[in-house]
């Protein structure tokens, strides 16, 4: 089964002159990665192809590479792939249904379809993960530049292989991304996990003013004047999720911050046991079961999660006492 979904994907490629990749809006390493990998594996398969990486750049992931800009009026000849995106309206820079053709490549658990073709496998531990399947059964080519956008892609979506998505197969193609191109893994860590000390002094505010509750559950909003007072902006804020793992009185936790792009607050979710992407999609967000994303109008509309997210560690607290 797998072995004909690498032939029709590869098949597209080798079909189309022109080819747009994008992946969802709020980028962050596994979306960048899978997306420039993808591009640069089919620049360097076909030098002749015009292949357009888009949407909204992040600063703090520009270490990845450069993204493009699509020419006006090239969708309806043109093949449009989207990598780490499981729902149409967080799709970043374009609109499917215009392309004359669209593959979807993503390892979330499936909310709806938009494109003509998916391929959705939610046992992979990253899209990267995936890139480097599809890179590795047909002829696109890997370099080790190419590498290093799968290899961070997947380190930040595992959390450094320490998330329990991160499976045998996840090892095996990191091997063999270092094998096949003495990829110097541990040079990429510096860009992936350096800080200025502002991030590292904010880090201090938020374990200072998290609410937790006697269920478990860690909250913080982070409003423009905080983000204003410390000097960082929503993506820093929201990535800061991530620096409270493995904390004893906490089972799962969300940071909400102001994001002035958007006009939104975004919020992330993780855990360490209680299932999240459920309750996130009955409020309109959604992602993996201990991490997922979302968004809101108004910081008015948080606490109904909040009370949510409260109520599912309760329940998880009173499956550990039994």
């Amino acid at each position: 089964m797998k072995n004909l979904i690498y032939k029709y994907i590869f098949k597209q490629i080798k079909k189309y002159d022109t080819i747009v990749i994008t992946r969802h809006i709020g980028a962050d390493p596994d979306a960048l990665g899978s997306q420039l990998a993808l591009r640069d594996s089919i620049l360097a398969t076909f030098p002749d192809k015009k292949v357009y990486a888009v949407g909204a750049p992040a600063s703090k992931f520009k270490y990845l590479g450069f993204l493009d800009k699509m020419p006006e009026g090239i969708e309806s000849k043109s093949l449009l792939i989207v990598t780490d995106t499981p729902d149409r309206k967080r799709v970043d820079g374009v609109e499917p249904e215009k392309f004359s053709n669209s593959i979807k490549i993503d390892h979330h658990p499936f909310i709806e379809k938009y494109c003509n073709y998916e391929w959705i496998d939610d046992t992979a531990s990253s899209a990267s993960q995936m890139i480097a399947e599809l890179i590795f059964n047909t002829k696109l080519k890997l370099d080790k530049e190419i590498a290093e956008k799968i290899y961070i892609g997947i380190v930040a979506d595992t959390n450094r292989f320490l998330f329990s998505y991160t499976t045998p197969k996840t090892f095996e193609i990191v091997s063999r991304l270092i094998k096949e191109t003495d990829l110097n893994f541990t040079e990429l860590y510096d860009a992936l996990y350096i800080r200025n000390m502002k991030e590292v002094i904010f880090e201090g505010y938020v374990a200072t003013h998290l609410i937790i509750t006697e269920n478990g559950f860690a909250s913080l909003k982070v409003t423009e004047d905080i983000l204003k007072k410390y000097d960082i902006d929503a993506a820093t804020a929201s990535n800061m999720v991530n620096s409270f793992n493995y904390i004893e009185d906490i089972y799962a936790w969300a940071i909400f911050s102001y994001d002035k792009n958007l006009g939104k607050i975004r919020g992330s979710i993780r855990s360490r046991g209680p299932i999240i992407n459920e309750v996130a999609a009955d409020f309109g967000g959604g992602g993996h079961k201990f991490a997922s994303g979302i968004r809101f109008n108004s910081f008015d509309e948080v606490d109904d999660l909040i009370k949510a997210l409260d109520k599912k560690c309760e329940e998880y607290k009173k499956e550990q006492q039994n």
